[in-house]
């Protein structure tokens, strides 16, 4: 698998905090001895044949609707698809759909452990997440969708090198046989991508060589991943989904929501969404100002295409959200062109601060029957 990978790429980062953790192993290790409350599942296997853990929280809805989904949005009422216990309200969050962006992986994994000990993995406490996830009825995390990447890619932590970021895109998008990075876009040009052309494939793909954010999704031949999710959509049915990614604009980086590209229904409970994360993240100092005017306009959120969080919404209902990290292995500038340090402690924060303003937001709204109000509502 590396005989072709130059040995300087393949570096990993020296001390690597005790809060970082995105493997595949440790990740295992850490749901095996810390997980008391949450109840861990297998929701489905890679097309590798690796299991896709799941940790939840609280009590699933019960019993069925009347109808499917797009039979509830022709009723003109979500809840002949919800059923009886339709005001459940139910968050789900997903990462490492892409297994290079470890930033949303340890970002749910410390979630989880807020959710176990009201602390996160290096002791810090979030009274703020405890006493919202209490208010909800359900919480499903998956730490990492995509585990064939995950386990090809060595490192727990790459290094930082400063504003470079070619290596860490070889280790995402892949490199040809020359060694040229694959890049992007130009990763999502070959789906599937063939392997034999590859000196590396890198994170994005699965192992039938399929980004699972770009899968076929009406297709008969969707990828085993994404019919985990599906089943596991059906089965919750959740109002809000999160998808962790990193991504973050080099000239602006900090974390960033973007726009779906969903049901229009859906963009005013996006819009409000995106000014609490916004606000939260700007008051707390992980923005590029602290100012939620210029910080927290969704007007300005970058719209995405039809991908997996469309896919989603339309399978289920429930309104799906890109969230892009900066990345630990780079920095970008800020919105004055300086540069942005290294700091995994406020990138783990942002994670956390995305979970608990999404949480609220649906605890105190209500979930996706609220939000579009059907028959003699």
């Amino acid at each position: 698998m590396f005989e072709n990978v130059p040995e300087e790429y393949l570096r990993e980062a020296e001390d690597i905090p005790p809060f970082w953790v995105t493997s595949l192993e440790d990740i295992a290790a850490f749901l095996d001895a810390k997980v008391s409350k949450g109840v861990v599942s297998v929701i489905g296997k890679s097309a590798g044949g690796r299991p896709m853990p799941a940790i939840a929280y609280g009590t699933a809805r019960q019993g069925s609707g009347t109808t499917n989904f797009s039979g509830a949005l022709g009723f003109r009422d979500v809840r002949a698809y919800y059923g009886l216990d339709w005001q459940r309200t139910v968050y789900m969050a997903l990462g490492g759909v892409h297994a290079s962006e470890y930033e949303g992986i340890t970002g749910i994994v410390n979630l989880v452990a807020v959710l176990e000990t009201g602390c996160d993995l290096r002791g810090k406490p979030w009274p703020e997440i405890t006493e919202v996830a209490k208010t909800l009825d359900r919480i499903v995390l998956i730490p990492i969708v995509n585990v064939d990447g995950r386990a090809r890619i060595p490192q727990r932590m790459f290094p930082h090198r400063g504003l470079e970021n070619t290596i860490y895109q070889y280790f995402g998008t892949g490199g040809w046989i020359d060694g040229s990075n694959i890049g992007w876009p130009t990763c999502k040009e070959s789906i599937p991508l063939d392997f034999q052309r590859c000196s590396f494939p890198g994170g994005y793909p699965n192992d039938a060589g399929v980004n699972i954010q770009h899968d076929d999704f009406l297709s008969p031949n969707r990828q085993p991943e994404t019919e985990a999710l599906f089943g596991l959509c059906t089965k919750e049915k959740p109002d809000l989904i999160l998808n962790m990614h990193t991504g973050a604009p080099q000239s602006n980086y900090f974390t960033r929501m973007h726009r779906p590209y969903a049901e229009p229904v859906l963009m005013e409970t996006f819009d409000t969404l995106y000014r609490a994360v916004h606000t939260r993240l700007a008051e707390d100092g992980l923005q590029s100002t602290h100012d939620p005017a210029i910080e927290a306009d969704p007007a300005k959120a970058p719209r995405g295409c039809y991908n997996l969080d469309s896919a989603l919404n339309l399978h289920c209902g429930a309104l799906p959200v890109l969230i892009e990290a900066p990345c630990h292995s780079f920095s970008g500038t800020d919105r004055e062109g300086n540069i942005v340090p290294l700091d995994v402690n406020a990138v783990v924060d942002a994670q956390l601060v995305c979970h608990l303003e999404s949480m609220r937001l649906l605890a105190e709204t209500g979930g996706r029957c609220a939000w579009t109000p059907g028959r003699n509502q």
